[in-house]
């Protein structure tokens, strides 16, 4: 599982607008500095205490933008279809790719060390996908295609450009950093604590 071309955007304009229902502006302290933008003591304060109210008063967070470039296996996408709203993905297509390429086991997850007989089942496995991709190119017969899609397993690897916000990325973190699934609690944990402004994107104790 990999993260890539990570981006993040509009934190000024998400703690500008944090001031805006009480007019507030005069007391923000936050600032850019050699291009960085700096959250001052006054408005992390604000943050933390908007943070702390939920989710109808954080609302800055929705307006912090992240976009990544996250490859991860199948299983894993299905996963992350939950998180529909406040998260936009363009994917690269199986339908009309999956038949360019050999297939080979470095296109899957897999586990490193590896069960017993890991590395035989993968092998085997890669050989009868790409029978099946040879036929498809050899005949454009669209039955070999079709079996190719069916036999691919969930651990098939897929980029996709991913777009969210904080609110997003901070409900994921409190729902998944200890799911018994790696490429949660592990990857996609480990990826959301590299992110810039970790202050907000930590809850209290209790929210």
């Amino acid at each position: 599982m990999k993260f890539e071309n990570t981006a993040v955007y509009n934190v000024d304009g998400a703690i500008r607008g944090m001031r805006n229902p009480l007019s507030s502006w005069h007391r923000s302290d936050s600032e850019w500095r050699d291009g960085v933008f700096v959250i001052g003591e006054a408005d992390l304060i604000l943050a933390k205490k908007l943070i702390a109210g939920g989710t109808e008063h954080r609302k800055f967070l929705r307006q912090i933008f992240v976009s990544v470039d996250i490859t991860a296996p199948i299983y894993w996408w299905s996963e992350f279809d939950t998180y529909k709203v406040g998260t936009a993905a363009n994917s690269t297509s199986t339908m009309h790719t999956l038949a360019k390429w050999p297939i080979t086991p470095d296109m899957f997850e897999r586990d490193d060390p590896a069960i017993e007989g890991d590395e035989e089942y993968w092998q085997n496995l890669c050989a009868e996908l790409e029978k099946l991709r040879q036929k498809y190119n050899e005949t454009e017969d669209y039955a070999y295609f079709r079996a190719l899609k069916q036999r691919l397993p969930t651990a098939f690897l897929q980029k996709r450009t991913v777009s969210m916000n904080y609110e997003v990325v901070l409900n994921i973190l409190r729902q998944r950093t200890n799911h018994r699934l790696r490429e949660w609690s592990r990857d996609f944990v480990a990826w959301a604590r590299s992110l810039p402004y970790q202050e907000l994107l930590t809850l209290p104790e209790k929210e």
